[in-house]
């Protein structure tokens, strides 16, 4: 799970609040946008990717930065408001790991002035595991309320999809995902056994996040040779916790 720390700065409250508007290219307000800029900035000084803006983290983001001004105080969930993992899942986001930084101050640079020189709040800007990012801000008189949220974001795929990519990550081994895959969708979905009367030679269900790569023991089965075409299916997640996304699937080998 990701970091939840907080920035223990509190200044003056006025009696107006707003948030902050007039989006930007990527949909960011000019405000936030020049706060990913400098967390950009910082990454690359620290030999890091930059962070692309996520619509989702955004909202989340803004929901939370005009919570806290009106509670006029800092805090990263208050009494009847759900947690980070869960904010940012009914925005819409989907992640592997989730990170937040709050903050206040008289200007959106000086809110990513204060994160940077906070230990735990640096620490999620450097984060190198960590890919998008959204950001809220609120203008409540002379202050600014400021919200990042932070993610190792992941694409929401549908089975299909999720077979497909298992399915190409096989051929670049030599092997043809072209055996049933009905009967894998269906294996998947069960605990032991295999579905339909095919009866392939090894079978493996695995749920992760991570479709860039097979798990480290099919390989070691293809790599004996003895296999030539899979089946591939996918199926519900044993976990749908909403926002952290991962990818239950089955493969056959024959």
């Amino acid at each position: 799970m990701g970091k939840l720390f907080s920035l223990a700065i509190f200044a003056g409250i006025a009696i107006a609040a707003f948030a902050v508007a007039a989006p930007g290219c990527f949909g960011q307000s000019p405000d936030a946008e020049s706060i990913v800029q400098a967390i950009n900035r910082d990454r690359a000084g620290h030999g890091l990717g930059p962070l692309h803006w996520d619509a989702a983290l955004a909202r989340a983001a803004q929901a939370h930065a005009q919570e806290m001004s009106t509670q006029h105080q800092l805090s990263h969930q208050y009494p009847g408001e759900p947690g980070l993992v869960t904010r940012a899942g009914q925005a819409g986001a989907h992640f592997r790991v989730v990170a937040e930084n709050i903050a206040m101050g008289s200007t959106p640079l000086g809110l990513e002035d204060q994160w940077m020189h906070s230990a735990p709040h640096r620490a999620n800007i450097l984060d190198p595991r960590l890919n998008a990012i959204g950001v809220g801000l609120v203008k409540r008189g002379a202050y600014y309320y400021g919200v990042a949220d932070f993610a190792d974001g992941v694409a929401a795929l549908g089975p299909k999809q999720i077979e497909e990519k298992v399915g190409a990550l096989l051929a670049r081994h030599g092997i043809q995902p072209s055996g049933p895959e009905r009967d894998a969708r269906q294996t998947c979905e069960m605990e032991h056994g295999t579905a339909g009367g095919s009866s392939p030679k090894f079978v493996m269900r695995w749920e992760g996040s991570d479709l860039s790569q097979l798990p480290a023991v099919m390989l070691q089965q293809i790599q004996t040779g003895k296999y030539h075409t899979a089946a591939v299916g996918a199926c519900d997640s044993l976990h749908p916790q909403q926002g952290f996304t991962t990818y239950r699937v089955a493969v056959m080998l024959y």
